[in-house]
């Protein structure tokens, strides 16, 4: 009777370039503890600068991989059918001023597209009339709107995104956590079928 070897290949992973991957590395194992520590150590793919930046494995070359070191077992694929492996290098920290720059620009940025989208929406005119109807007074700046709309703007958008500074206000994505994390799939679905040696070698349209 054969063993079987239930794997689930992870989504996504970090490595570093010149070294081995091993199947450890991008799957979870689930069978007998002395043949899951033989299966971990099992080599699929040696990195190198030919690589790039990124790397699928394909789950056919792993199951292909232990059958050929164990014919013995039986393989169960469960889960992600890919793993991207995204190749890291040790980053720099970036400077000080150049952080400045970035943070100066988009402060700029955003405020000149609050204050074009006041104008444009004639806001200091509708504050201007709310004030007159309230009070029956004109006045050119009535700051007891124009205040505490302020800082509504600021804290409305500080919920919206869910986030101060760094830290979440709650568990819950924001919108833009949706919309970047809709880019990644789509991105990593690209990736899986344009870097898949595997279905490059198959499609005899691939170049």
């Amino acid at each position: 009777m054969s063993n079987i070897v239930y794997v689930r290949l992870r989504k996504k992973v970090d490595m570093t370039s010149y070294r081995p991957v091993l199947l450890k590395d991008i799957a979870y194992l689930a069978c007998s503890l002395p043949l899951k520590q033989k299966l971990e150590t099992i080599p699929l793919h040696y990195i190198t600068n030919k690589d790039k930046n990124i790397i699928v494995i394909d789950g056919v070359l792993v199951i292909e991989k232990m059958a050929e070191l164990f014919p013995e077992i039986e393989v169960q694929l469960i889960g992600p059918a890919q793993t991207i492996i995204t190749i890291t290098t040790k980053r720099r920290k970036p400077a000080i001023w150049m952080v400045a720059g970035i943070w100066l620009l988009l402060f700029v940025g955003a405020a000149m597209a609050i204050m074009n989208f006041h104008y444009d929406v004639s806001m200091e005119v509708v504050q201007q009339k709310l004030h007159f109807m309230l009070t029956g007074e004109e006045v050119k700046h009535p700051f007891w709107i124009q205040i505490p709309y302020s800082i509504g703007l600021g804290l409305g958008m500080i919920l919206f995104f869910n986030h101060i500074f760094n830290k979440k206000i709650n568990e819950e994505p924001s919108p833009l956590d949706v919309e970047v994390f809709k880019y990644q799939q789509s991105m990593d679905d690209y990736v899986t079928i344009n870097e898949n040696k595997v279905e490059n070698k198959d499609d005899p349209h691939s170049t």
